[in-house]
């Protein structure tokens, strides 16, 4: 385990400060820390391993992301993953899950979950900088206080593609406002608002 400082998870943070009784959506998986974090001071949180669904939906058999082109794979995912209903949660911690997903099904999974964020809510998520990685690590993410997260390894994967901040715009141009943060472990910290 190891803990790294996030001026992303502040910013995402100061919204649980402002407003009483947000529901907030975890996409790392169950964590007691986060838990106690987040319903220390008020707030709902559901939690969802969305790598793990991914694996168990795309990594069977065959190629991880040749396989998220399989419409019934598609369907039997997109069935299981991120449903809730429209504007449920008012922020989610989205963390690293986005640079998995290639093609359309990240476009519909933004899109999904655009659908189910409240307008003004937050949505943290986390992308890679090396632009010529091959394969990048994983983590399971815990939040340790408002400015750390606790990181878990998780293995190397290799990113469906690289974003920049250009791509990053593109990718969530019907939000309100996209803002990232560039730290010194070239991750990139997006803070986008719905």
């Amino acid at each position: 385990m190891e803990t790294r400082s996030s001026s992303g998870l502040d910013q995402f943070c100061s919204l649980l400060v402002e407003r009483p009784g947000l529901t907030l959506l975890d996409l790392a998986g169950v964590s007691q820390s986060t838990v106690a974090f987040v319903t220390n001071q008020g707030h709902r949180i559901y939690s969802d391993d969305f790598l793990l669904q991914m694996d168990r939906c795309f990594g069977n058999n065959g190629d991880f992301y040749e396989n998220q082109s399989d419409p019934e794979k598609v369907a039997q995912f997109l069935a299981t993953a991120l449903e809730y209903p429209a504007q449920h949660f008012d922020g989610a911690l989205v963390w690293d899950t986005l640079e998995f997903l290639s093609g359309p099904l990240l476009e519909t999974v933004v899109q999904r979950l655009s659908h189910m964020l409240r307008p003004g809510s937050y949505m943290l998520a986390l992308f890679h900088s090396e632009e010529r990685a091959e394969t990048i690590p994983t983590y399971s993410y815990r939040i340790s206080d408002r400015k750390t997260i606790t990181l878990g390894p998780r293995g190397r994967r290799r990113p469906a593609q690289y974003f920049n901040n250009r791509s990053l715009e593109k990718l969530f141009q019907d939000f309100e406002s996209v803002k990232f943060f560039l730290t010194r472990d070239h991750l990139r910290e997006v803070i986008v608002r719905r």
